[in-house]
């Protein structure tokens, strides 16, 4: 179980496989970790392991994972950028795929904003997102679900404190994907994938919104889960598009 040391941030991670590096982070909201992997849609840790360098992490401050930092109130999203770009350069890489599960959506977008020249390529599967329908959902996911564990073993946070980093991850931007506005989709090139979900964290119109808006981004069939058949062929349309985008000189390796 390595560990990344930045400042007062500790990031933990794990590699599989080889090749050109894809920095895959699973779903499960402020509690992304690790451990979060076998009940995935699928664990792409094991999925793509023969064909790319997969690296994972726990997020800073997951209930149940061991990577630990202050509570970026005032940059929170621009903070998880920040964690992930270390761990990257902690194994010296400077150019990778990145694939983000369900908050991981959000993480995509913004990494793309902090990084354009480092990101080659993105798989945003089943997205966090803003709904019209219940915009709370996820402040209050935050504030039901990953709070009261994490103020139980941090006698150093408190509820406000909490409760303004939720709203400055959820309610400053009460649109699209939280972490990035409109105006950088649009003008966002990296190319990007969407395999989109409907759920009410998971709303079906961030996926599709991402995909409309980033002008080299394509999405997948919808629904994609079900049958096993339809699935099969979505992780190998993921696999296709990530080798496709791969730098030529990587490639020739």
């Amino acid at each position: 179980m390595p560990f990344c040391q930045k400042g007062n941030v500790r990031i933990r991670y794990e590699e599989a496989g080889s090749g050109f590096p894809l920095l895959v982070t699973p779903g499960g909201g402020l509690n992304s970790r690790v451990s979060n992997w076998p009940t995935a849609v699928f664990n792409a840790m094991e999925v793509f392991k023969n064909d790319f360098r997969c690296i994972t992490m726990d997020q800073r401050n997951a209930n149940g994972g061991e990577s630990t930092g202050p509570i970026a109130v005032d940059d929170p999203w621009g903070a998880f950028a920040d964690d992930q770009l270390a761990v990257m350069d902690h194994l010296g890489i400077k150019q990778f795929f990145f694939m983000g599960y369900c908050i991981g959506g959000c993480f995509a977008m913004k990494l793309m904003e902090r990084a354009p020249d480092r990101v080659v390529a993105a798989v945003l599967v089943q997205t966090v997102g803003h709904w019209d329908e219940d915009p709370d959902v996820m402040y209050r996911s935050g504030r039901d679900v990953w709070a009261p564990e994490l103020l139980q073993r941090r006698s150093d946070i408190t509820m406000a404190t909490v409760e303004q980093y939720l709203h400055n991850l959820y309610r400053v931007r009460p649109d699209f994907v939280y972490s990035v506005s409109r105006e950088f989709a649009r003008g966002c090139r990296t190319p990007m994938l969407v395999l989109p979900d409907e759920t009410p964290a998971h709303p079906l119109q961030a996926s599709r919104d991402v995909a409309a808006l980033c002008p080299n981004s394509q999405s997948t069939v919808f629904p994609w889960k079900e049958p096993p058949e339809l699935k099969a062929k979505t992780i190998e349309q993921v696999r296709q598009f990530l080798r496709a985008h791969q730098p030529v000189a990587a490639a020739a390796q």
